[in-house]
Parts: structure tokens; C-alpha cells; sequence
């Protein structure tokens, strides 16, 4: 495979201390870039270093990305070799080099593929020299000059070569996953505005399964949070903890699109006949959440309706958690908010339905808020003492006395107001007083 070329190794003198910039070393390397740019030896060489990289890195195996490969090699081979001999070393990297990068890029594959890429690339560039220079059979200290020319000059190759290239990735990685991105967000709006999109192709454009039962939930931060690793820090904070949540929940698949630079929109597959959503599971999903971050559920829904319907659901229990008093849960359901928003909606109506409901009892201290606590548990709890003693965890007749008390406040007995009190004491919890 070795181009065959004259020996130089007759020298009638010895030769001692040849320098890589010596004109004896150009002239070996100006007869040895001469054999190997003809077309079958340039070729030859190509392949072997490309067989070195493909056995190293097996993701470059198939047709496509091995034809990427030998254009990029062939066009790094002839701007080296024309470069060998000069003294200066201006190295202006070929456009099929970039175009593999861009490949690598587009595939999905790591950076590491494209660095290792190079690294191997050197290797097997002074394997195959060294070979070269080992069967002309050159005299020691010309084959010593040569080598250290090669490899001063492969080694400056490889990191111009990274060093740009690496760029090149990122802007196209980068390139490729806005466009990614926008499709994906653009589907998602298309879906929640009611659009008519055919069902299939809207699930293989977001790589989610639009016929399943979904769970909608949206993930914000708190107001005052900082990100710890700059710009879009909370963005990949946020993916990590859907990820998270929706795995502890049973859910093989997440569809997230962020909804802004804190806030992000997510869709649990719950897989058919998934119900998602009880008690456990919300317990699950909060060990799941901490500080800045801040989670609310819709409830499930299947198809398309479910999955608009969920997630209407879930910015509704957002808007209560965001109007709440400081220091509420951070995990939030809406079905444990939705009275309290649609009676939300009108605020100024709300408040005089809790002024009016709870009289005394809309108190801002201490023991009136342990009342009020009573109260709703009482109501809850299908107006038993026993029940709600049990939910408080105190004595029964410590329920019958606060139950005594409360009345008196109130002015009429619970059971003449009871719905209207319920819905009252559910505003003051997820708003406050």
C-alpha cells in the first residue's frame, strides 16, 4: 500500500544531527508527497486511515456516515501533504471537514465522537508514516528528522482541526435542536389552540404518544430564585425534575416544552388504562420536588381532548398556587384547588363570601385559625367528631367543644350554611386571608 520511492539510504557520508527543517528532510518529504498525492496511492491511504478510525469508533460504520468520513479525510490529506515541505504551517481547515463535523451534529452522536475522531486520525497518520519512512529505509537521522517534523506538524493539525471543528458541531447541534424544539412547541400550541392535526404525525413529531391517557403538570420557580450555572440553568433544572416526577409516577415517557426562562410545560404518558393521580402518587411526586422549583397537576385526560384538558388543569392550579400565602405546598392538584379557583375568579366576590361565611371566624390569629382548621376537617370528615378528632389527632370531646364554639361565632348552626362554609374555608386555604 506503501507508495514505492527512491532510496536515499546510499549516502557515501554519514549524516549526523539533521534538523525536521533541514533541506535534506523537505527533499525526502517533497519525493514521498509527490508518489502518494497520485489518485490510487492518495486513495489507498484514505482508506487505511479511515478502516483505523471506523475500527475505534463504530458509530461511523454505515454507508452514508463513512462516505462523510473519506471526503473529509481525502481533502485533510492533500492540504497536509501539499503543507509538509513548507517551512510555515498555514492550515485552512476543507469544507468537507466541516461538513462531517455538521454529520456528526445532525446524527445525534457526542462530541466525543468528532474529538475521538481526530485522535485516532493522528494515531494512525504516524502508524502509516512511520511505516513509510521504516521501508525506504532511510538513515537514522534523516528518519528522525522526518518523524518529528510529522508529528510537530500532525500535532498542530489535530488541535486546529478540534478547535474549529468543535464549533462548527455546536453551532449545528445547536441549530438542530431549536429547530427540534420549535417544531415540538409549535405542535404542542397547535394542539392546546384545538387545531386539527392528524394525530399520528403530531405523535411522531414529539416523539409522544398522543392516543394514551396523559397527565399535565407545569413546573415553575420561585420568583426570587437565581440560576446557580447562568442563562437557561433553570431550564435543564426543570427538564431533570419532570423527568424525575413523572418517573416516580410510573411514567415511562415525559413531553416537556419550556414555557418561558423558569416555567415549563409537561405531559406524563400514563400507558393504557392509567388512572395517575392519587394520593401515593402525589406523595411520590413530592419527594420528588425542592426548592426553587414549584409543580401543579391537571387531572388525567386521554387523547388529544385529555391532554388540552390536562394541561388547562394545571396552569388553573398554578394560577391558585402563585395567589397563595407563602410557604405552601409546593407540590399542588387541581383537584384539590378547584373549587377554590373557579370560585377565585372573581376576587372581589370571593372575599365577601368568606366575610360573610365566616364572620368572626376570617380572624387573622392563632386559635381562630385552629377553629377554622376544626371546621373544615369537621366537614370533611361528614360532620363526625370521632372522624375529625382522628384527622386532627386530638380527643373527640375537644372537637364537640371548638364545634360548640365555632356556632357561637358563626351565630347559626354548621348545617344551615354547610356548602356555602366548605367552599369559604377552601378559598381561605389556597388564598389566604
Amino acid at each position: 500500500m506503501t507508495p514505492a520511492l527512491p532510496d536515499r539510504s546510499a549516502a557515501t557520508a554519514p549524516i549526523t544531527a539533521v534538523a525536521p527543517d533541514s533541506e535534506l528532510v523537505r527533499d525526502w518529504l517533497a519525493e514521498y508527497v509527490y508518489e502518494t498525492m497520485r489518485t490510487a496511492s492518495l486513495e489507498q491511504v484514505v482508506e487505511r486511515l479511515d478502516n483505523a478510525i471506523i475500527a475505534g469508533i463504530p458509530e461511523l460504520a454505515d454507508r452514508d456516515m463513512r462516505r462523510d468520513l473519506a471526503a473529509s479525510t481525502r481533502a485533510h490529506a492533500r492540504i497536509v501533504l501539499s503543507g509538509l515541505t513548507s517551512d510555515t504551517f498555514e492550515f485552512a481547515l476543507p469544507e468537507e471537514a466541516h461538513a462531517f463535523a455538521r454529520t456528526i451534529a445532525r446524527r445525534g452522536l457526542d462530541l466525543r465522537v468528532l474529538l475521538r475522531t481526530y485522535h485516532i486520525g493522528q494515531e494512525a497518520v504516524l502508524d502509516y508514516m512511520t511505516e513509510a519512512v521504516d521501508q525506504r529505509r532511510a538513515p537514522y537521522e534523516i528518519e528522525k528528522a522526518v518523524l518529528l517534523r510529522l508529528f510537530d506538524r500532525s500535532t498542530k493539525w489535530v488541535s486546529i482541526s478540534v478547535e474549529t471543528l468543535t464549533a462548527t458541531y455546536m453551532e449545528e447541534r445547536e441549530r438542530v435542536l431549536r429547530a427540534a424544539l420549535n417544531r415540538r412547541t409549535e405542535t404542542v400550541r397547535a394542539l392546546l389552540a384545538g387545531d386539527e392535526l392528524d394525530t399520528e404525525q403530531a405523535s411522531i413529531r414529539l416523539g409522544y404518544r398522543l392516543s394514551q391517557p396523559h397527565l399535565g403538570f407545569v413546573l415553575w420557580t420561585d420568583r426570587d430564585a437565581e440560576p446557580a450555572g447562568g442563562e437557561g440553568e433553570f431550564i435543564g433544572l426543570l427538564e431533570r425534575v419532570a423527568t424525575r416526577v413523572a418517573t416516580a409516577m410510573g411514567s415511562a415517557r415525559v413531553l416537556t416544552v419550556p414555557s418561558g426562562a423558569s416555567g415549563m410545560w409537561a405531559w406524563a404518558g400514563l400507558g393504557d388504562g392509567g388512572d395517575g393521580l392519587d394520593d401515593d402518587a402525589l406523595r411520590l411526586a413530592l419527594d420528588q420536588v425542592e426548592a426553587p422549583v414549584r409543580v401543579a397537576f391537571g387531572m388525567p385526560g386521554a387523547q388529544v381532548v385529555g391532554f388540552r384538558q390536562s394541561h388547562r388543569e394545571a396552569v388553573a392550579a398554578r394560577h391558585v398556587a402563585e395567589r397563595g400565602p407563602a410557604g405552601a405546598a409546593r407540590v399542588i392538584a387541581y383537584r384539590d384547588v378547584e373549587i377554590a379557583y373557579l370560585t377565585g375568579a372573581d376576587e372581589a366576590a370571593m372575599r365577601g363570601l368568606i366575610g360573610r361565611e365566616l364572620r368572626a371566624l376570617a380572624a387573622d390569629d392563632a386559635n381562630t385559625a385552629r377553629l377554622r382548621e376544626t371546621l373544615h376537617a369537621y366537614l370533611r370528615s361528614h360532620r363526625s367528631p370521632e372522624a375529625t378528632a382522628k384527622l386532627l389527632g386530638v380527643h373527640k370531646n375537644t372537637v364537640r367543644y371548638r364545634i360548640q364554639r365555632i356556632e357561637e361565632l358563626l351565630g347559626h348552626p354548621i348545617e344551615a350554611r354547610s356548602l356555602a362554609l366548605e367552599i369559604a374555608l377552601v378559598c381561605v386555604v389556597a388564598y389566604g386571608l
